[in-house]
């Protein structure tokens, strides 16, 4: 019998978990692990590449099963949400230096809430300024995080 992908979703998520788990235990690895009693700084990092890697493992092999010749594929990739999500992370990324957490933290809202057929521009506009506001609240005042807040 061969082996036949049932949902593409969950087969691709187990997939980019499953490497970034390795890659994450792989990087852990160049810093000192220590033991469990006195844990160094690749510790606690290995642990959640390997937790990262097992939890993809594990959804890879869910999207798997032996079929009898009958196509059994469910689900399909939407790549309008994948576009909107990645390019948000990536606008934020590169807004976050230059032109302070709240522009960036709205830039990144509006653009992932966009991903959604029907995202009402009022409703993003509400959550983005809430998200940043909360965003400066914890990170720029409550663990005093080198960030800018507003545009340089």
């Amino acid at each position: 019998m061969p082996l036949g992908i049932i949902d593409n979703r969950d087969a691709v998520a187990g997939a980019l978990f499953l490497a970034a788990g390795l890659a994450g235990g792989a990087l852990a690895t160049a810093y000192p692990l220590g033991s469990a009693m006195r844990m160094g700084p690749g510790y606690f990092p290995l642990l959640l590449g390997i937790a990262l890697a097992v939890l993809g493992a594990v959804l890879l092999l869910r999207s798997l099963r032996l079929s009898a010749g009958r196509e059994t594929l469910r689900g399909s990739l939407s790549w309008r949400p994948a576009a909107f999500v990645g390019a948000g992370v990536i606008a934020f990324a590169l807004l976050a230096q230059e032109q302070g957490l709240l522009l960036a933290t709205l830039t990144l809202t509006l653009l992932s809430g966009l991903a959604r057929r029907g995202a009402r521009l009022a409703e993003l506009l509400g959550l983005g300024a809430a998200l940043s506001a909360f965003g400066v609240a914890v990170f720029s005042f409550g663990l005093g995080l080198p960030l800018p807040i507003l545009p340089r």
